[in-house]
């Protein structure tokens, strides 16, 4: 059966049931095209290990269980992945891809389904997944691509009925082989028990003294088992990364890809080629990203919210209507309400900004509330504080909330008035309305409602002439 992957199938397909599904992802590479001391499949695309993505596409399947074959001489690939429900299954040698799935194969059922999947593609597309689903029907079923050029991958050689005959590796094809544009990408669905069967069959008498995994498509066809496939719409987004040019090249892709998506839920993108998204997003409507903006980690932007040039956005939840100006750099931030950061604002972990409060440029924030409507408007540093309502805190303001050895506590109560260079020596508290003087160091608390000015008294000394160089 060959079914192209079409814009809206699965949408409309009623995917069959299946046997309990196991999948098999295969991540025991070398990758010494790399030229790398860290994993292939832990290189990122998107801000992620391009594993985690594959495993992440697993997941979504629902499958009964899901098996890692690792290379056990390169520990960091488990160790990436360590809490999460993984089977791991090393492969002390590598003998080719019919020998990793050998790995795996005991801890599989025989009346199991199993889906091979590859570290190392990242950008595989979920629709293709429910349609090789969707027409597995227990025996052996094949996901293929027409890439712009097959060089390089296995061909998919039909009979004069259009069934598949098997797949033929390149470096073992001839002239005529390799002219045919269809070829295998390496996923594959196939009856645990048969599969089993198969792979104790292959034989490594080949060019490359390797098992391949592209062999059971002949040995299922001599027990005359039929070749089901299906016909990947988008062939680049099953493509693999072997050397760095190819993973910048995943890395444009999946830019473009996260981008599309953004704009498709409502978000306005000024410059599709200067957005980076290495994470996961959500996005209200209306929400405008200018250019060179780095969005990391889970980033949710409600409704109408606007990032700045230059803006980069870390675990960030910005509330409807919050505005950050160009070159801001935030990490870990909440916004409850709408709220104007920016521009050239630092705010960082464990901020919590309420409606109508304003960070301005040349502020930085840490571990830090401010409540409805208070204001840093410009060159002040505020950590680990406590700020009430309708607070403004001038420029050149600090909270020195670290004595060397722990941090301690600023509060500030509603409609206090925090004079332009003042410190606040913490722990301290300033009451509620209470006004700091311009230039005071606070190391007592001050009480509401009243002015509280720390400072030496002015004075100006006659007479005196400024020192000048002897020649």
């Amino acid at each position: 059966m060959v079914r192209p992957l079409g814009e809206g199938y699965t949408d409309a397909l009623e995917r069959l049931p299946l046997n309990p599904l196991h999948i098999i992802i295969l991540a025991a590479g070398e990758g010494t095209r790399m030229r790398s001391q860290l994993p292939k499949v832990l290189h990122t695309v998107g801000g992620r290990p391009m594993l985690a993505h594959v495993i992440e596409r697993a997941r979504a399947l629902s499958p009964e269980r899901v098996h890692v074959v690792f290379n056990p001489e390169t520990p960091a690939v488990r160790e990436a992945f360590t809490g999460e429900d993984l089977a791991w299954a090393p492969q002390a040698e590598r003998l080719g891809t019919g020998h990793a799935v050998m790995q795996a194969m005991p801890d599989v059922p025989d009346n199991a389904d199993v889906l091979v999947l590859y570290g190392d593609i990242p950008l595989l597309d979920p629709a293709a997944l429910d349609a090789l689903c969707a027409v597995h029907d227990g025996g052996l079923t094949l996901l293929t691509m027409k890439p712009a050029n097959p060089r390089g991958y296995g061909r998919i050689v039909r009979d004069l009925a259009g069934a598949v005959d098997a797949i033929v590796e390149e470096r073992d094809a001839d002239e005529a082989t390799r002219a045919i544009g269809e070829v295998n990408t390496g996923i594959l669905l196939a009856g645990a028990g048969r599969l089993r069967d198969w792979l104790g069959r292959l034989s490594a008498d080949n060019s490359q003294g390797e098992y391949y995994l592209t062999d059971v498509v002949a040995l299922a066809r001599g027990d005359g088992q039929a070749v089901n496939t299906v016909i990947a719409e988008d062939a680049t987004r099953l493509e693999g990364a072997n050397d760095r040019v190819q993973l910048a090249a995943l890395e444009a892709r999946h830019r473009r890809i996260a981008t599309e998506s953004l704009m498709r839920a409502g978000a306005t993108v000024l410059d599709p080629s200067r957005l980076d998204i290495r994470g996961v997003v959500e996005t209200g409507t209306d929400v405008i990203l200018d250019v060179n903006v780095v969005l990391e980690g889970h980033v949710r932007l409600g409704d109408g919210t606007r990032i700045g040039p230059g803006c980069v956005l870390k675990d960030c939840d910005l509330a409807a209507g919050t505005q950050v100006h160009a070159h801001s750099v935030l990490e870990g931030v909440v916004t409850t309400g709408a709220c104007d950061i920016g521009p050239f604002a630092r705010v960082r972990p464990k901020t919590v900004l309420a409606a109508g409060t304003r960070i301005g440029n040349f502020v930085e924030t840490k571990n830090v509330t401010l409540g409805e409507g208070s204001k840093a408007s410009h060159l002040s540093y505020l950590g680990d504080s406590e700020i009430g309502a309708k607070v403004n805190i001038g420029a050149g303001t600090i909270t020195c909330n670290y004595d060397g050895a722990n941090k301690h506590r600023t509060v500030i109560g509603d409609g206090a008035f925090i004079g332009s260079d003042s410190q606040l020596v913490a722990p301290v508290k300033v009451g509620a309305g209470a006004t700091i003087g311009a230039g005071s160091t606070i190391s007592r608390d001050a009480p509401e409602g009243q002015l509280t000015i720390s400072r030496a008294r002015q004075t100006t000394v006659t007479g005196w002439k400024r020192p000048v160089k002897k020649d």
